[in-house]
């Protein structure tokens, strides 16, 4: 517990530290924003702070710090490590300048950022790349909820009817302006998950089970470890709870409801750091699951409603798996927003009227539902699915994270803060698409081999870009 306890004071101490860091780079003043400008009663309408923190909260916190977190558990006490670090260092910032330079540029979603600082190319290609991101994260994240809700009703009530009224409702939050579902329920949904996170905290503690430390060794503890390498399976298994390009496409939403941009701090950046202290709480929760069953349990809604059933009691239980099934929903419904609002942007077409909006989302559901449709089809289809969406989640990380880190050379201000964590990423990312079954199924020497070749590329990339841009500013 000693090491999970440092790791929790590590995840708080950065808000305060590291977090003002990024915020003093940045420098926020000011200046109008998005939704005092161009308030258009639909997706540019000012909120409480308070009340946009639980909304980006949720937003970001779908099953990746839960059930990604529970995955990663297997691989040891490196999972607490890479939770802490990338959180702070990565994920934060990463969440934190995305949603900055959204607010600095008028609300502008993801793609239109990483266009503006690595060029018209690149954005043409993420428009498309974000947009089916969006699209897998709302079918993937159909399945997971419909699924518990199922456990929790009446047999006649089954995962297909939960399918279709969480699909219902997703429709619904797409189409409707952002604070006649969104802005009213998310509230409710953050105390439950919040709920859910306390409760396991507070039992941790009681029951105070033996939990890997740091003196113990950073050893690959899973039981196929062979085929299921801590570099990159790992870094790509535990994404929203450390970082996930997924989060840099919800920024924009909450950059056009903020009435100030010195909210970003506890907003983005503090969002993040909260998200990380949920993974923390149930990668150590999923250790003790192991230490007691073994690790042979690959169904993480089975761990959860063990974990929940047996620390919290039946109506804690319950409470905490609603908690669990709102952090997916609350995911999968504002990332159809994005992909609306991102079509919406790259096509010209205001959002304003019902018609319009129809235009984008019609072609967009059904996307969703035939990628649902094999998801079920085909016993292995959502994990497939789930696959793809981890990798591609990353991806996209990596160029914000490049984007970013050009902007702040173009800005004079300290690049280093994303560059070392782009560099990282992009050798994550490079290396799983080489390893992975998914992927190219390469082996490891040559996986690696290539992951490091393609770091090595981007730093002379980068260098070279470096030295004509300072030369060009003389």
């Amino acid at each position: 517990m000693i090491t999970f306890t440092l790791c929790l004071l590590a995840l708080i101490a950065g808000y305060f530290t590291y977090g003002r860091l990024m915020e003093r780079i940045f420098g926020p003043d000011d200046r109008k924003t998005p939704a005092l400008t161009k308030a258009d009663g639909v997706d540019y309408i000012p909120l409480s702070t308070w009340r946009i923190f639980m909304i980006q909260f949720l937003n970001i916190a779908g099953l990746g710090p839960i059930f990604g977190a529970i995955m990663g558990a297997k691989f040891g006490t490196s999972s607490y490590l890479w939770i802490v670090l990338g959180s702070i260092f990565a994920g934060a910032v990463h969440d934190f300048f995305s949603g900055m330079l959204s607010l600095r540029h008028d609300g502008e979603s993801l793609p239109e950022i990483i266009g503006r600082y690595l060029g018209v190319t690149t954005k043409q290609v993420m428009r498309g790349f974000t947009v089916i991101l969006m699209i897998l994260v709302g079918a993937v994240f159909v399945a997971g909820p419909a699924g518990l809700l199922a456990k929790l009703t009446p047999e006649s009530l089954d995962t297909t009817f939960w399918i279709i009224v969480v699909f219902a409702y997703y429709i619904l939050a797409t189409l409707l302006p952002v604070d006649k579902i969104i802005g009213k329920i998310y509230p409710v949904f953050a105390v439950a998950l919040l709920f859910m996170a306390v409760g396991i905290l507070v039992m941790l503690y009681v029951y105070h089970p033996a939990l890997p430390e740091f003196w113990d060794g950073l050893q690959n503890t899973n039981p196929d470890a062979e085929n299921l390498p801590i570099f990159p399976i790992m870094f790509v298994s535990i994404a929203c709870g450390a970082i996930s390009g997924f989060h840099a496409t919800q920024s924009p939403l909450m950059a056009r409801c903020m009435t100030s941009e010195r909210h970003g701090r506890p907003v983005f950046y503090g969002a993040m750091i909260t998200e990380g202290i949920v993974a923390l709480i149930w990668a150590a929760a999923a250790t003790y699951f192991f230490h007691e069953n073994g690790m042979e349990e690959s169904n993480a809604s089975v761990i959860v409603d063990s974990i929940t059933r047996e620390w919290l009691g039946t109506v804690g239980g319950v409470l905490a798996i609603l908690g669990v099934i709102a952090a997916p929903v609350t995911s999968g419904d504002t990332a159809f927003r994005s992909a609306r609002l991102i079509v919406a942007d790259f096509l010209g077409i205001e959002q304003k009227s019902m018609r319009r909006r129809l235009y984008i989302c019609i072609p967009m559901f059904a996307v969703a539902i035939g990628l649902l449709l094999y998801s079920l089809r085909d016993s292995d289809g959502f994990n497939m699915i789930w696959r793809y969406f981890a990798w591609a989640n990353q991806t996209l990380s990596v160029f914000t994270l490049w984007a970013i880190t050009v902007y702040l050379v173009i800005s004079k201000k300290p690049y280093w803060v994303t560059l070392i964590p782009a560099l990282f990423m992009t050798c994550v990312c490079t290396t799983y698409i080489c390893i992975a079954p998914e992927g190219l199924g390469c082996s490891h020497v040559l996986s690696y081999g290539i992951g490091f070749g393609g770091v090595l590329v981007a730093v002379v990339w980068f260098f070279v870009w470096l030295k004509r841009q300072k030369t060009g500013l003389r």
